[in-house]
């Protein structure tokens, strides 16, 4: 198949990922339950990571709702975005330092990685959104790491996350 052709294909099928920025959604709203609980910075730290584990599983269920098999083999480029994906978990590695080296800090540098790793799908999904959602999140991260809360910093995020899914399927509609 040519190149062309498989973007297509994907955009139409993965529905622009947009399982995964719905089961994000949900991610950052028990982030930010996490955040209020009354825990040392390290305990919720800690917490913050283990809420990321079930964005497989939510994905899964959301793109089971969606109709899309978000394990499709198809397509390869399923397995491009699959490996961008799993890029994040090597940028981890410097919210981990984080986690120990300036425990404060850890949420922004977190968000920020997530809105990051975004970029790439810019290409895969022909999505100016994804293209702008990857550098409005750091750039705001960035922001609210330095002046509000952990909770209000999760909060704008679930509401950022929100409008992302609702702009993506706008965008998804009109492909």
């Amino acid at each position: 198949m040519e190149l062309e052709v498989l973007r297509k294909d994907i955009i139409v099928n993965q529905k622009k990922g947009l399982p995964f920025i719905i089961a994000s959604i949900i991610i950052w709203g028990l982030i930010t339950l996490v955040t209020t609980l009354n825990a040392t910075i390290q305990l919720q730290n800690l917490l913050i990571f283990c809420c990321s584990c079930p964005l497989l599983p939510l994905s899964w269920l959301v793109g089971k709702w969606l109709k899309v098999d978000i394990f499709s083999k198809e397509n390869p480029l399923s397995q491009l975005g699959f490996l961008v994906t799993c890029n994040q978990l090597i940028y981890l590695l410097i919210v981990m330092w984080v986690y120990s080296a300036l425990p404060a800090k850890m949420l922004m540098v977190y968000a920020m990685v997530f809105g990051a790793h975004l970029l790439p799908y810019s290409w895969l999904y022909k999505s100016k959104i994804y293209l702008v959602f990857s550098i409005f999140i750091p750039i705001l991260a960035l922001v609210l790491g330095h002046v509000a809360s952990m909770t209000s910093f999760g909060l704008v995020m679930v509401v950022v996350e929100f409008i992302f899914a609702v702009l993506l399927e706008i965008e998804l509609k009109k492909s």
